[in-house]
């Protein structure tokens, strides 16, 4: 099934594509406008005022990523600013070789990616100032 979610409420969206050749054909990777970041808190609980994009807790302290203006906003530390591309197919968490694949002709191409597996989507956040040749490299691969 290939499926791009845009009513989460539809059922048909629940599922997600496994079929490997399919999710590639499908990525339709969108560009988010604005600057991301990654930071890190060692509180268990985020500083007040912060709206993170994403947060992961790991032992030696909370990872977070937002808006770079954010970050800025409450003077917070932060590393490797970069651009928010979701591939707009709908993959199931139990796909397997999407991001492999993709990670593969990125590597080649000499881009780094920071990959993000959500429910519905998978989020790459590049370089900023590789954005467009991540786009030319996804939209290349999709068409093959």
């Amino acid at each position: 099934m290939t499926n791009i979610c845009r009513n989460n409420n539809d059922a048909s969206c629940l599922d997600g594509e496994t079929d490997l050749s399919k999710l590639i054909r499908g990525i339709s990777p969108e560009l988010h406008e604005g600057e991301y970041v990654f930071c890190t808190v060692p509180e268990v609980r985020l500083p007040v005022g912060i709206e993170p994009l994403c947060l992961f807790r790991e032992q030696e302290g909370t990872t977070i990523i937002l808006p770079y203006q954010q970050a800025e906003q409450l003077k917070l530390p932060y590393s490797f600013v970069s651009a928010w591309i979701t591939l707009k197919i709908h993959s199931a968490l139990t796909a397997v070789g999407l991001i492999a694949a993709i990670s593969h002709e990125l590597a080649k191409a000499g881009i780094s990616c920071n990959v993000i597996s959500a429910y519905y989507h998978d989020h790459l956040f590049v370089p900023i100032e590789e954005a467009q040749r991540t786009l030319t490299v996804l939209n290349k691969i999709s068409k093959v």
